[in-house]
């Protein structure tokens, strides 16, 4: 369990009235920790502006942070030893709670360890507030022990990176360290959300001696940030009307977002009055969508890779005149290249604040506004009242739409019913043996993909995460256990072999849920690699691309102290897999064994349907 410490220290040395704001150094003679206080009132600063999940690697130079953290009543610690692993677990802590997540490391390498979580966490706007503590400034790069370059040492992958004062004897430093805390913890709750870097120069001493003790000032200075709405003006909806009644052929496209059932509401109008298609990955969560367009990557690419004069003409006619998107980042190729090549004339993109993406090459305007404030009020009863004209867009253009999904959904449900058993076919059981009000963390690479074809059942109630800001599989697993730990519902994780071999240390803690699942689908190499032309063609293949191993993960999960099952077929699979989801129990991994050559030509085989 995380460490929830219930006992408070009072420090005699410092009394409670001797604020360091106004005192200097010399009011502290018999305790020379205290001036380390402003450290130290850091974590209760952190309780009271709402960052109370602390991630901690173990190492000296940050033991002030350490045990101010530890020790404050209301912040939950835990401690992971492998900065990367700890750096991801924050990463899926504050992927599910919205809430910004603490980490602190010691000096040296361990500061760069965290570098992936953090470049994800930019992409995918998730909030956390990074303190690496650090030597002081004038012992940089002269030989002394665990000593880098730290200021600045994520460069723009963070939204602001803040240094505070190594010495704290003039009173303006804990001015400066209580106002760049404030600050750092507001930025990164402020739109677009992220993460921010705090570093931190200690000098010693760092632990309190035995007649020593700690004290949380009660009177730090807090620094409130109102939240702010943005709406828009009447001239501006009456110019969005305008340009919405002119279209007939209008289209909603969804990137990346948190499951939200408001916005689920807020788009249902426009799929029951069957005028608009909504498109959406997997990963968009709008999936409870009944009519939503989730097999677009299917048909879209048949269509673009083998189009002739009626694939052309089908192309066409799914052109749209309006364009709305909103979201992060959009997992689909071929919508992308269809939009690309098939542009619409206008393309509006939602986002109340920060860098606009242009991945489809064609946005016109910018609206600055939460999706969830632009629907309600787009769709409600005040802006059908303003309308002048008869609802005109085209409900053939919907059907098409529908069309190619129904027929691409039938397509993939007969396809993965033949023989031979591989891994396509194994997620498919998987995703229909998932848990209700679950949760559903898809790796990198093909787990990810074959999930996106495949879609889950608008009864599931699921919520879908991957790491999508940046891609890579270097912390899918740590990112799930962190997940995890903020849920009691059930979580699963869809992953492969090398993505998961090489997050083994997302085990090695204290901490695992008992409500992890991990299906590990193990075809001895990076399958995805034989399923790309490029690499696929190369005599290199097998030794330089697909990382070839023999592993297996029984030992693994042994080691962490799961429930480990096997299979290596479909009746196996399906046998086991009422058992692995059962609530009851210790984390459980699930471990598929197929074979790449197989996936590789089934894959193929199955492209070659559209």
């Amino acid at each position: 369990m995380p460490h929830q410490c219930r006992n408070h220290f009072v420090n005699e040395a410092t009394a409670p009235a001797n604020r360091l704001r106004s005192t200097s150094v010399n009011h502290y003679p018999t305790n020379p920790l205290a001036i380390l206080q402003p450290l130290v009132n850091l974590a209760e600063i952190c309780a009271r502006q709402r960052v109370q999940q602390v991630i901690l690697s173990p190492g000296s130079r940050c033991a002030p942070l350490t045990l101010a953290f530890v020790r404050h009543p209301q912040i939950t610690t835990r401690s992971i030893p492998d900065e990367r692993s700890a750096a991801f677990i924050a990463l899926g802590l504050a992927q599910k709670t919205g809430a910004t997540v603490a980490l602190v490391c010691t000096s040296g390498t361990a500061v760069l360890n965290y570098g992936p979580a953090v470049a994800e966490a930019f992409f995918q706007q998730i909030p956390l507030l990074i303190f690496t503590a650090d030597r002081p400034a004038e012992w940089i790069a002269q030989q002394d022990g665990q000593t880098i370059y730290q200021r600045g040492a994520y460069g723009r992958h963070v939204k602001e990176s803040y240094e505070l004062p190594a010495d704290y004897t003039h009173p303006d430093a804990a001015w400066h360290v209580e106002r760049v805390i404030n600050e750092a913890i507001h930025l990164s709750q402020t739109t677009p959300k992220g993460p921010v870097h705090v570093n931190v120069p200690i000098r010693e001493p760092f632990y309190p001696g035995a007649d020593e003790t700690l004290a949380f000032d009660r009177d730090v200075r807090l620094i409130e940030r109102m939240s702010e709405e943005r709406i828009l003006t009447r001239a501006q909806w009456r110019e969005l009307t305008q340009g919405w009644e002119n279209s007939d052929q209008r289209l909603v496209v969804a990137g990346q977002q948190a499951f939200q059932p408001d916005l689920l509401n807020a788009l249902r109008p426009l799929l029951a009055e069957g005028s608009v298609p909504v498109v959406g990955d997997l990963i968009t969560n709008l999936y409870p969508l009944a009519d939503t367009i989730r097999h677009q990557d299917i048909f879209l690419g048949g269509l673009l890779d083998n189009p002739g004069e009626a694939g052309e003409k089908a192309l066409a006619a799914l052109q749209p005149d309006l364009l709305i998107t909103f979201g992060q980042s959009v997992l689909s190729k071929n919508l992308k290249r269809y939009l690309r090549k098939y542009p619409p004339y206008q393309h509006w993109h939602l986002q109340p604040a920060g860098p606009v993406a242009d991945s489809f090459q064609t946005v016109t305007r910018v609206v600055p506004v939460e999706p969830l404030y632009f629907f309600r009020a787009l769709l409600g009863s005040d802006f059908r009242n303003q309308r002048h004209e008869e609802e005109s867009a085209d409900p053939a253009y919907f059907r098409r739409w529908r069309a190619h999904d129904e027929q691409a959904g039938q397509r993939l449900f007969h396809f993965l019913r033949q023989p031979p058993f591989q891994e396509f076919a194994a997620v498919g059981h998987v995703l229909e043996a998932l848990p209700d009000n679950g949760l559903l963390h898809l790796a990198n690479s093909m787990p990810v993909r074959y999930a996106n074809y495949l879609s889950l059942a608008p009864g599931k109630n699921t919520e879908v995460f991957a790491n999508r800001g940046t891609s890579g599989i270097d912390g899918s697993t740590s990112t799930a256990v962190g997940c995890a730990l903020a849920t009691e519902a059930p979580l699963t994780l869809l992953t492969g072999d090398v993505a998961f071999f090489y997050d083994r240390n997302a085990l090695w803690n204290n901490y695992l849920p008992p409500n992890l699942r991990i299906v590990l689908l193990n075809n001895h190499g990076g399958n995805i690699f034989r399923l790309l032309d490029g690499p696929g063609q190369q005599p290199e293949l097998d030794e330089y691309f697909e990382t070839r191993q023999l592993l297996n993960a029984r030992h693994t999960a042994q080691d962490a102290g799961m429930d480990y099952a096997f299979c290596d077929n479909e009746a196996d699979l399906l046998e086991k897999l009422p058992a692995f989801f059962s609530p009851e129990g210790q984390a459980r991994l699930l471990e598929i064994k197929t074979d790449a050559k197989v996936n590789a030509e089934v894959f193929r085989a199955f492209k070659a349907t559209w």
